[in-house]
């Protein structure tokens, strides 16, 4: 069996965190997915709330410390990346984006993601096509079709008034979706910080 890495990154600022429970049921539907497909899936989810502190002194001083620079390699290494932040004024947290920002402007170039956010109303879930999936879509990683919004509401079990709940199914088909994307490669690993330098040759004229 073929070991797969799955990175969920949750940034939810409280704890519990409707956005954590998003990313670990993201997580687990493209884990069952994958194991169905004959892979064998490492899941690992990071709260970015414990590396906040880090990630602005990197903005700061340009100088990882050692835990988020484990964090960035593993993330920058999957075979997969969950995205999930919470919605503030519509758009991605403060968090998500300066976490995002911190990284390598081409150590996302054609990852497999999936988007995820969290808000009080329905009424926010477009943020996702029109400020996060553009993010990713910059970043030149591969962005699943299929991205999944919960409201606080749909975290209420069994149906919402006569209609059944639909985020249980939009989760699994999310996590079918990214499954499938991974299945299909090889193993990701890490990137080489010189696979794009020119070679001696090419810096001579041939």
């Amino acid at each position: 069996m073929t070991e797969r890495r799955i990175v969920a990154l949750s940034a939810g600022l409280g704890r519990p965190s409707s956005t954590r429970l998003l990313a670990d049921r993201l997580a687990e539907a493209t884990a069952t997915e994958l194991a169905d497909r004959g892979q064998r899936p490492e899941v690992r989810v990071v709260e970015l709330r414990d590396h906040a502190h880090d990630v602005v002194n990197l903005m700061l001083t340009g100088v990882a410390g050692p835990e988020l620079a484990e964090v960035i390699e593993a993330v920058t290494s999957a075979d997969a990346l969950i995205a999930v932040t919470p919605l503030f004024t519509t758009t991605y947290s403060g968090l998500f984006k300066s976490f995002v920002d911190v990284l390598d402007k081409d150590a996302l170039v054609g990852m497999p993601v999936l988007l995820g956010a969290t808000g009080g109303t329905a009424r926010h879930s477009l943020a996702l096509e029109y400020s996060i999936r553009p993010l990713f879509t910059y970043l030149r990683a591969d962005v699943a079709t299929t991205s999944v919004f919960a409201a606080t509401d749909d975290w209420a079990a069994g149906s919402t008034g006569a209609e059944p709940n639909p985020l249980p199914a939009r989760i699994r088909r999310a996590g079918a979706e990214l499954a499938a994307t991974v299945a299909g490669r090889g193993p990701r690993g890490p990137r080489d910080p010189f696979a794009d330098a020119p070679s001696f040759a090419d810096l001579l004229g041939g």
